[in-house]
């Protein structure tokens, strides 16, 4: 593997964008992108020209993969992906794709990652690639690339995962960046601006190009790249979730709660369940829950609300609470804020497929006790109202407008 990502790093930028292949990455944009492509509005335009760079990269990974014997496979994704894809439900773990063609994988149904491109080396060696267009969310991007690192090498049985990182800016002096490419077999390839690729096409080049797909001799479908290793995300989660339990019950502060032990760390979040009346008691017993100036008592939350479910995020702990509002099919994401109280971070609806169902099929089950220990060491033990902010129109709480989410938070 260490032998095709300096093969890549070396040969990538050879592989000049003309004019065809600027077009042929095209194919993989929706229609109404194709037309954002050269849109006035700023927004629109970088949204569309991320998803385009994102194709050409791949359309030059195929192009470089086609007279080589390093690049094994390269799997299929955009408009060379099966459609249409296979239906959301519960208990699914593996690869699948999205209804636009991206990878991902799921976890008990829900996507717990999402990779900008997969390549097989002729060792067999799982490669996986992301793509970005801007220097900002660095820090984010190391967090979910050791995530995918550790995930991918459980799935496949790999002591090192590589990972090569494609962007169109240079971020090669960015502290992030130098920790990520001296780690083993990752790398960084810069390639030239987006504005300097875009030049090569014309708005008038994005109309008549088919969404569909194409023949390659290496092209690899996600069927055909499954776990090597029994993957069951929902057993491990469990498991996860009995051993958080375990330590809270027997006061063991965060350290300890987060010990490297025997479980697979491939779980992102660990959900504790619904909280039972007793629960919602002992969860708020003696304090003032305040949502974005709404004041919360046990008795208003069961009035507003038909399920809460406590939640915490992995690694960092951070609480985490869903609310499913009455009468109304979606749940709320409520997280503390650093000066005391809540706030409604988005919506989790049945969109969110996997995760929503996950949600659904939650029964109330966490008693006083445990909901206690949770309040004990996850919930702020101040909370003060929040900003004057005018109000969205949501019944509960003032909160931030949704933004595309993936379904694992």
């Amino acid at each position: 593997m260490n032998n095709m990502l300096h093969w890549l790093n070396n040969n990538f930028n050879s592989v000049l964008p003309t004019k065809p292949l600027a077009r042929k990455a095209v194919r993989h944009l929706k229609k109404k992108e194709k037309k954002q492509l050269f849109s006035p509005e700023i927004s629109e335009m970088r949204a569309a020209e991320g998803r385009w760079y994102e194709s050409l990269i791949y359309e030059v990974v195929l192009e470089l993969a086609k007279d080589n014997q390093i690049i094994k496979w390269v799997i299929r994704k955009g408009a060379d992906a099966p459609f249409p894809p296979i239906d959301v439900v519960l208990g699914q773990n593996g690869f699948y794709y999205s209804n636009r063609g991206d990878i991902n994988i799921r976890g008990n149904g829900q996507d717990i990652a999402e990779v900008d491109l997969l390549i097989v080396d002729s060792d067999d060696q799982v490669c996986f690639c992301e793509v970005v267009t801007s220097a900002s969310d660095l820090k984010e991007l190391e967090e979910e690339v050791h995530y995918k690192k550790r995930l991918l090498g459980y799935l496949f049985g790999q002591a090192i995962v590589p990972f090569i990182l494609f962007s169109s800016v240079d971020i090669s002096r960015s502290s992030i960046m130098k920790r990520l490419v001296k780690e083993t077999e990752s790398v960084l390839i810069v390639t030239k601006s987006c504005e300097e690729l875009k030049s090569f096409l014309k708005s008038s080049a994005t109309k008549g190009v088919p969404r569909k797909p194409i023949r390659h001799s290496k092209h690899l479908s996600l069927e055909h790249l499954q776990p090597r290793r029994p993957f069951d995300y929902k057993k491990v989660h469990d498991l996860r979730r009995d051993r958080v339990i375990e330590k809270m019950m027997a006061g063991k502060d965060l350290n300890e709660l987060g010990s490297r032990d025997e479980i697979p760390p491939i779980t992102k979040k660990v959900l504790f369940g619904a909280l039972q009346p007793s629960g919602i008691n002992a969860l708020m017993k003696d304090r003032d829950v305040v949502i974005k100036d709404k004041k919360y008592t046990p008795e208003k939350v069961m009035k507003d609300f038909s399920k809460v479910i406590i939640a915490v995020d992995l690694p960092s702990f951070e609480p985490v609470i869903y609310v499913r509002l009455c009468n109304r099919k979606e749940y709320l994401k409520v997280v503390p804020k650093k000066s005391g109280g809540f706030r409604v971070e988005s919506k989790r609806t049945p969109r969110m497929t996997g995760f929503f169902l996950w949600l659904e099929s939650m029964k109330p089950s966490v008693e006083a006790s445990l909901a206690g220990k949770y309040r004990e060491q996850f919930m702020p033990a101040v909370n003060v109202k929040g900003s004057k902010k005018k109000p969205c129109k949501n019944p509960v709480a003032r909160c931030h407008k949704d933004k595309p989410d993936s379904s694992h938070e």
